[in-house]
């Protein structure tokens, strides 16, 4: 088993919808762990997709038969910048009554900053080939792609412990005790999380890394 301890660092505005309050789209602290694997090129989507339907299930469970899994990521230095924007004339735009007044539409977006930096993991059985750059959010934003390796994962089996990395908990075995919820689609993560379950531990890039053991890419039942 392989961990690589990745930092992604933002060299371009960064911007999803992780909330929408009327015009304002905030852009949250996290980055979900599918964003994560489309991003490294573990898996791909169709570029054309007549029905705008994500097809999650389809797409990553091949990853659990390879041993492969990535975390999601936790902004550790991120600065937000407001941008204003007009509205086009899209079929998914906000629907508005009429002014009385000729004024453009227009809305916010809380952007993540130039500059800011996030860290997650990637467990692998197989050595992986990471890219250098990668491209996010909507705007498709430039990142750079740094990581430590640690060849080295030792199990410490059945116990109480905090996870040093936010979670998907759909994909964690176990019992979560106590975490912080971090609300977003397509899916809710955890932080902080308390778990029962095995562990995985590893000294990587002098720092101590501990991960739920036997994670995968899981989905509810339709």
């Amino acid at each position: 088993m392989r961990l690589y301890l990745c930092r992604l660092t933002f060299h371009e505005n960064l911007f999803y919808a992780t909330r929408e309050m009327g015009r304002l789209y905030e852009t949250g602290r996290y980055l979900h762990n599918y964003a994560l694997t489309y991003a490294l090129g573990l898996t791909v989507a169709p570029y054309f997709q007549a029905q705008q339907i994500p097809c999650y299930a389809e797409e990553l469970t091949e990853l659990n038969q390879r041993g492969i899994y990535i975390t999601p990521a936790r902004g550790i230095q991120v600065r937000y910048e407001l941008v204003t924007f007009k509205y086009a004339d899209n079929a998914y735009r906000v629907k508005m009554s009429p002014g009385t007044r000729n004024s453009p539409s227009y809305g916010r977006a809380k952007e993540i900053a130039v500059g800011s930096v996030f860290e997650f993991a990637v467990l692998s059985r197989e050595s992986l080939t990471l890219p250098r750059w990668v491209r996010m959010g909507l705007w498709r934003s430039k990142a750079l792609l740094e990581w430590n390796i640690a060849t080295e994962v030792e199990a410490l089996g059945h116990s109480e412990r905090i996870a040093g990395l936010p979670l998907n908990p759909l994909d964690v075995p176990g019992d979560l005790r106590v975490f912080d919820l971090i609300s977003m689609p397509p899916s809710s993560l955890v932080d902080h999380a308390r778990i029962e379950t095995q562990w995985l531990q590893a000294e990587v890039g002098g720092q101590s890394v501990l991960l739920p053991a036997n994670m995968a890419y899981t989905f509810p039942q339709p």
